[in-house]
């Protein structure tokens, strides 16, 4: 097969252990799935979940031990940090049952979507899709995969996010509003789900804004942490 200009390689995460990289294929993220980020945004009690999607090539991947580097985005000047789980699918399926969700599970990362918050605010005003406020450029740092297999206790696992060695978010996965298996039986009812999918789970409150020259360290308890540092503007 020929093509008129050479392709993008596709998007890959590494896994912990091995020498093998995770290919992604699609971004999905849920939104408002913990009650107290729930609130900040001006919303309470248990909504059915929803969800938006972030391009593949919106990772900012960053291997063990290091750091990672994304640019503040243009347009905003309320770019804030979200620290999620997130979970990886390694095999696919439609309508798959919450009882039977871990089968299709690879494996977790710690990950952030970024978000800039004044034009999604904006977007939400006007009724208008947020993609601008959420699919940009670099907007999905994520850090090494860990299999299930490896993962510790991860649906009562804490996770938190630092800003320059400063507490911002501080949570547990236990809080999440609809867990991991129910939210792939929900995203699974929508989409057909595949191998490389990746899941960003929602994040709790505490939710706050970021500058350039901000580092960033995301942390779920039995995972590789995720460090980050926000660099200026191109």
């Amino acid at each position: 097969m020929s093509f008129v200009f050479q392709p993008t390689p596709a998007p890959s995460v590494p896994v912990v252990g091995q020498t093998e990289r995770f290919p992604v294929r699609r971004i999905y993220c849920v939104g408002r799935n913990y009650e107290e980020h729930a609130k900040e945004m001006g919303f309470t009690g248990r909504e059915p979940p929803f969800f938006f999607m972030k391009p593949a090539d919106a990772l900012v991947v960053v291997n063990e031990g290091e750091t990672g580097h994304m640019h503040y985005p243009s347009l905003t000047q309320n770019f804030h940090h979200e620290i999620e789980l997130v979970v990886a699918i390694g095999t696919g399926g439609r309508n798959i049952k919450a009882a039977d969700a871990e089968k299709h599970i690879f494996g977790y990362a710690v990950g952030l979507d970024m978000t800039r918050r004044d034009l999604q605010n904006d977007m939400k005003k006007q009724g208008r899709p947020w993609c601008i406020g959420k699919a940009f450029d670099e907007s999905a740092p994520i850090g090494p995969i860990t299999s299930k297999h490896q993962a510790l206790d991860i649906n009562n696992a804490n996770l938190d996010v630092s800003v320059n060695g400063a507490i911002r978010q501080n949570s547990n996965v236990a809080k999440l509003i609809w867990n991991v298996a129910e939210t792939i039986e929900h995203l699974s009812a929508a989409w057909e789900l595949q191998p490389g999918d990746l899941i960003y789970t929602g994040t709790p409150e505490g939710v706050a804004a970021v500058n350039a020259g901000d580092t960033l360290v995301g942390r779920v308890a039995g995972l590789v942490s995720l460090t980050v540092k926000v660099e200026p503007a191109l």
